[in-house]
């Protein structure tokens, strides 16, 4: 099933992005707006950064992946977009994850209401040491991070997980059942698909990692995601899905249902879609390499 939006394809850039997002008009909702449940409300966002630190991850790629999130924290675009929120405030948190028992809070919550605490957060991340651990299991960081919500000491207007990496779930439950789970739970996942190298049957990667987050991954109300191809892009795609997370707007570019599915279910509607590549195609591609027994992890 087809569940939310690509971002910046079809060469439309960033800055445009934003500005078809509707970004720099006034806030997009009102205490007035909100639904009950929402009502006490103190932040605008709970968000979980989560970024994979599996072997495949080369450490170029991984101090790029930090680099962008330490950059897109303390942007103009991301402190303005702080402001115009509700509450003009978030509270987020910095994970790491590889295999399914293997995940880690780097960086705790913390509270996000201007340039101090931003560069704060943005502080402790690059002051993080760096660390790669074995396997690939996006499941496994959607059951971390979802628990993780718990512990933020805010009631979020939105609850959303940030998850990026550059393989596909090999280790622990599906994910795409995991998804569906999470999502069941109120939260948004958006996804940093990382496609800066070319598949290799020595690193289990897959073509088509953009399409399996697409299908597989991200799951929510507004959930997107922004593939990244040229390590050029880094910065720029991460400024422009945190803006977005923060400001609560989606990107209004290249749906991901077809025309008669967007729309949702109705007299005469065609079924939802299937994903486009299988979502188990990571676990069979390890086992293909290693034998079904093999665990490395």
């Amino acid at each position: 099933m087809r569940r939310g939006i690509r971002v910046a394809a079809a060469g439309m850039g960033f800055g445009a992005v934003l500005a078809a997002a509707g970004l720099g008009a006034a806030p997009a909702l009102r205490f007035a707006d909100l639904p009950a449940s929402q009502a006490g409300s103190t932040v605008d966002v709970e968000l979980v950064l989560a970024v994979d630190v599996s072997y495949s991850m080369d450490p170029d790629e991984q101090a790029l992946q930090r680099e962008g999130y330490v950059t897109a924290l303390t942007s103009p675009e991301f402190l303005g977009a702080l402001r115009q929120g509700m509450h003009g405030k978030i509270v987020a948190t910095y994970v790491e994850w590889a295999g399914a028992a293997d995940q880690r809070v780097v960086v705790p919550w913390r509270l996000i209401d201007g340039p101090a605490t931003a560069e704060a957060f943005a502080t402790a991340i690059a002051e993080a040491p760096y660390r790669r651990a074995y396997r690939t299991s996006i499941s496994g960081a959607l059951q971390f991070s979802s628990q993780l919500f718990q512990e933020s000491g805010q009631r979020g207007i939105r609850r959303v997980i940030d998850v990026s990496g550059d393989g596909a779930n090999n280790q622990g439950a599906p994910v795409d059942i995991t998804r569906d789970e999470v999502v069941a739970k109120g939260i948004t996942i958006n996804g940093l698909p990382l496609m800066l190298k070319r598949p290799s049957v020595a690193t289990m990667d897959i073509e088509a990692l953009d399409i399996y987050y697409e299908d597989c991954v991200i799951g929510g109300p507004s959930a997107f995601m922004v593939p990244i191809r040229d390590r050029s892009q880094f910065r720029e795609a991460t400024r422009t899905k945190l803006v977005l997370e923060v400001a609560g707007r989606a990107p209004r570019v290249i749906p991901a249902a077809e025309p008669d599915q967007a729309a949702g279910p109705g007299p005469g509607a065609a079924p939802p879609a299937a994903p486009r590549v299988s979502c188990t195609v990571g676990e069979r591609l390890w086992q293909q390499r290693w034998g079904r027994g093999s665990d490395f992890n």
